[in-house]
């Protein structure tokens, strides 16, 4: 029983507990099983609320009793990227200068899920302050891929695909602000979604770079990352970016899963010989797969786009320095003290030295450089020029073309460790996805198959303009019905049992 349930979408779970056949306790129960069978492995999450999430799920069951309606979620359980807050659950952003926090309300996202009758499993690892492409740069260990368990998961929200493709949640939360939801998914054969900048509220995500984060859904299905974007979607007057206007239903977008007609630009910049072969083949099939079902492909050009990985690591550092200046050791978080006392200057600087991980200190660094005097104009401002840039590069596409797609990562999922030497070589992950996050514009990341030189997953990017994110789920939709059809079940049946592994865990939680 507890095996079919985890195998379950959301949307076929939602289904199931409201019709009767099987309890959102049932379901929670099952989750929190397979959490405590595969996660010594894994590495997924970082806190799991246990009897908590049973009583929440319990507490759902007996309001649905008495006859109160609720959505398709409803029931379904979920994980939460630690990056975001969680009222009585600790929220440590991955880092050692939060240890312990835990926070006296909920982020806007993590609350609307509990309005809709979902009962958080969690938090999930994670980069630390979000910064990495790879989830090795968390303080409490490394995520492991759960196709295999000596790769990464991506980054920096490895943890919530890792808890989705291992069937420990249907279905998660994450943020994106070079990829970090879009890049996992592509390594792990899950679905990611990165909103349009100010469709999802930012309130109460704990802030890497303000004008690029932006919280979306992590799922196995398109549709059921469309179930929850209808959730955590919307206005919010407490954040200052948030979209007032309304939003189309993106279920119904993923239901309609029609591309006849549609013009599909492939930017010809992300389809180089730079890109894995097993990359490029699964990217170029699945093409032809959409033109041999109505869609006109067509190539476009974004000569802009090279630039965008130089641009986006001189404006994320700058703001990402800015943004965590606030852990200062004197409100909260973590507090250390020199032998013998000090000023608050050097009770800061030794919290700092204490709680900072090597690549957070790294940008900070860079980012203070970037902002410092004399340098600001040279470095900062032509990143911003470049940024502009970038955003004319898709305006100009959009004028000819519905949707962009690109491979969404250059590989698969390299080895844990391989390139943690290299930071240069572990940016260049993320030159597909930086692009969305400079301009704004939605994208999504879905499965198309397995690269034949390493069986890993390898996914597919698709790009809209701002606002038409309902774009990326009717195509999105479309592909994966069609795939389905060729695979005849999904991508993740062919992902190794991990229940044969021998689990164990170091101290610091790696296989």
């Amino acid at each position: 029983m507890s095996e079919h349930l985890i195998r379950l979408t959301a949307a076929e779970l939602g289904a199931r507990i409201a019709a009767g056949d099987v309890s959102s306790v049932e379901a929670t129960r099952a989750h929190l099983d397979r959490i405590a069978a595969v996660d010594g492995a894994v590495h997924a999450f970082l806190h799991v609320e246990g009897e908590r999430a049973i009583e929440t799920a319990a507490d759902l069951d007996r309001r649905r009793a008495a006859g109160e309606a609720f959505g398709p979620l409803a029931g379904v359980p979920i994980a939460i990227k630690d990056v975001l807050v969680t009222k009585g659950m600790p929220s440590t952003s991955g880092s050692r200068i939060l240890e312990g926090w835990i926070p006296p309300y909920d982020a806007t996202p993590v609350q609307r899920v509990r309005d809709a009758g979902l009962v958080p499993l969690g938090k999930t690892n994670m980069d630390e302050f979000a910064m990495g492409s790879s989830t090795e740069h968390s303080a409490y260990g490394p995520t492991h891929n759960p196709w295999d368990l000596e790769r990464i998961p991506g980054g920096s929200g490895g943890g919530s695909a890792a808890a989705v493709a291992a069937f420990e949640a249907p279905i998660a939360l994450g943020s994106d602000t070079g990829g970090s939801i879009r890049q996992p998914a592509h390594v792990t054969g899950t679905v990611g979604v990165k909103p349009t900048y100010g469709g999802v509220s930012r309130y109460g995500s704990i802030a890497l770079a303000s004008s690029l984060d932006q919280v979306g859904p992590v799922s196995r299905t398109v549709l059921d990352s469309a179930l929850l974007h209808d959730i955590i979607g919307g206005y919010d007057p407490l954040d200052s970016t948030s979209i007032p206007e309304p939003w189309p239903s993106m279920a119904e977008a993923v239901r309609r899963a029609d591309v006849s007609g549609l013009r599909i630009g492939v930017v010809k910049q992300l389809d180089s010989e730079g890109f894995q072969a097993g990359v490029r083949s699964r990217f170029h099939e699945a093409l032809e797969l959409l033109e041999r079902n109505g869609a006109e492909i067509v190539e476009v050009s974004a000569p802009h786009f090279e630039y965008a990985v130089a641009a986006y690591y001189l404006i994320m550092p700058a703001e990402a320095s800015s943004n965590l200046a606030k852990f200062d050791s004197v409100r909260f978080g973590l507090r250390v003290t020199p032998d013998g006392g000090g000023t608050v200057e050097q009770v800061m600087a030794a919290t700092r030295e204490a709680g900072f991980g090597p690549e957070v200190k790294r940008r900070i660094i860079l980012g203070t450089y970037a902002l410092s005097a004399g340098y600001y104009d040279a470095y900062y401002g032509s990143a911003q020029k470049v940024r502009t840039l970038v955003q004319r590069d898709f305006d100009a596409a959009f004028t000819t073309v519905d949707v962009l797609a690109t491979p969404t990562a250059p590989t698969t999922a390299f080895k844990l460790g391989e390139k943690l030497d290299d930071p240069l070589a572990m940016y260049l992950n993320d030159v597909a996805t930086i692009p969305a996050n400079l301009a704004g514009v939605p994208g999504i990341s879905l499965p198309v198959g397995l690269a034949p030189e390493d069986g890993l997953p390898v996914g597919i990017q698709f790009l809209a303009p701002a606002r038409e994110d309902a774009r990326l789920y009717n195509v999105g939709g479309a592909l994966e019905q069609l795939l389905l059809a060729e695979w005849g079940g999904p991508l993740l049946d062919r992902a190794p049992d991990l229940s044969r592994h021998e689990l164990f865990a170091t101290e610091e939680g790696a296989l």
